[in-house]
Formats: C-alpha cells, structure tokens, sequence
C-alpha cells in the first residue's frame, strides 16, 4: 500500500512553538500519534487567534469542522521538546480550505511530522455546512471571485 505523501508549502504564513508534555508521551516513551493532532488543534486555535477570531466556533458567526485529516510521522519527539509547528493554507473552495503543518524539533530542526486537515464552515445553528466568510478570506489577503 503507498505511503501518504503531504507536499509542503513554499512557505508558513503562521507559526507557533507547542510543548510536548507528559501527557503527550505514549507507552513507547514518545509522542503519540494521537496527540499529535492535539498539538496540532492547539497550532489551529493560535493561528485562528492571530486571525482576531477567539476561537473556532466564532468565525464571522460560523464554527469550523475538520472534515478529514492526514499524518506522516517523520521523527521521534519526547517529553519536554518544543515543537515549532509551520501552518499555511492550500486550496481554497467555497465552503473551507486546507491547512498544512509543519512540525518540527525547536532546538534540532529535525521535522517530526507533516499534517493535513480539511476544514469547512459550519453553521451550527442550522446544522449544515456554510460558505466560507468573505472576510474571513480577506483576513487570510485573498479576495473573493
């Protein structure tokens, strides 16, 4: 069966240091792969914090889903290491968009993990998917066609 392969950005347009701590570390004495997609939740919330949103449930009236989700592990992290997780956004469609991440060892460089998650709006009100905001998208510099 063929590996998933996660193509990275030219570059980052958010970036932001999360601790692994000892809750992170699976009976492997390192970083679970479940918890790299909290890590990976925390990088989410900071970056749509730089954004000016509080969190994911108030994006101009919307909340966001994560529709599918993608890992490739590359390397060990342990307890106590900072991960430096790069996020840039990638394809962009009328309900959501995907976001990138990288996350790499802050002291070494060495990349520990590549991620993917689909995110699409949500109007939880309603309970059904939503059009992406265009301000939203202007917050990101695109411009709505």
């Amino acid at each position: 069966m063929p590996r998933i392969k996660l193509e990275l950005p030219e570059r980052f347009t958010f970036e932001t240091r999360v601790d692994v701590r000892i809750g992170d570390i699976n009976y492997g004495g390192h970083l679970g792969n479940d918890a790299v997609l909290r890590l990976a939740h925390e990088a989410r919330l900071r970056f749509f914090q730089s954004l000016g949103y509080a969190h994911e449930l108030s994006v101009e009236g919307l909340g966001i889903v994560v529709a599918d989700t993608a890992v490739c592990y590359r390397a060990e992290a342990f307890h106590g290491d900072v991960l430096r997780f790069g996020l840039a956004v990638t394809d962009i469609g009328p309900r959501g968009f995907d976001l990138l991440y990288q996350a790499s060892n802050d002291k070494t460089g060495k990349e520990v993990a590549r991620l993917k998650t689909g995110i699409v709006f949500f109007d939880y009100a309603c309970r059904k998917l939503a059009a992406m905001p265009p301000v939203f998208l202007a917050r990101l510099g695109v411009t709505s066609e």
